[in-house]
């Protein structure tokens, strides 16, 4: 537990923060024209990675479309992007988008230019499209609540 005469802020990093494991994904990434023209095709998800032939913990390059292990197995992605710039990829085990520039994990439901690499991906792991949330409709209903008076 956090040290007596902490401060709230502290507290509360110390809860949302690393410790706790949650990450909140960015809803925008400046480096998105570097996606691959054609994501609807990529390599299936039990690939191993081309380097180190590792069948596990592999991600997809999504500009080049080239598997490469974790940085928690021989970091060979981690590589690719070192030497090629590539800063957008896909884990293939769940299915997250990691931006190596911004260093966060991108939303594939709230960035659109991510849903088709997103579908396919899971189509691909699961045999189903997966569930998107409708934004549209939502945003349209956090616009109509907000100029809505209470009890009208």
């Amino acid at each position: 537990m956090a040290a007596e005469g902490s401060s709230s802020a502290e507290l509360e990093e110390e809860f949302y923060g690393a410790a706790s494991g949650w990450v909140e994904a960015r809803s925008s990434c400046d480096h998105l024209s570097s996606l691959s023209s054609d994501l609807s095709h990529i390599p299936p998800p039990d690939s191993p990675c081309s380097r180190c032939h590792h069948p596990a913990e592999n991600w997809v390059c999504l500009s080049c479309k080239d598997v490469l292990c974790s940085r928690f197995i021989n970091k060979h992605m981690v590589g690719h992007h070192q030497e090629t710039g590539h800063c957008l990829a896909l884990s293939f085990s769940d299915l997250s988008v990691w931006c190596f520039a911004c260093e966060a994990y991108l939303d594939v439901q709230k960035i659109w230019q991510l849903r088709a690499v997103y579908e396919t991906a899971h189509l691909l792991k699961f045999g189903q499209r997966p569930p998107f949330i409708a934004i549209e409709l939502e945003q349209l209903t956090n616009t109509q609540n907000e100029g809505s008076s209470p009890g009208s």
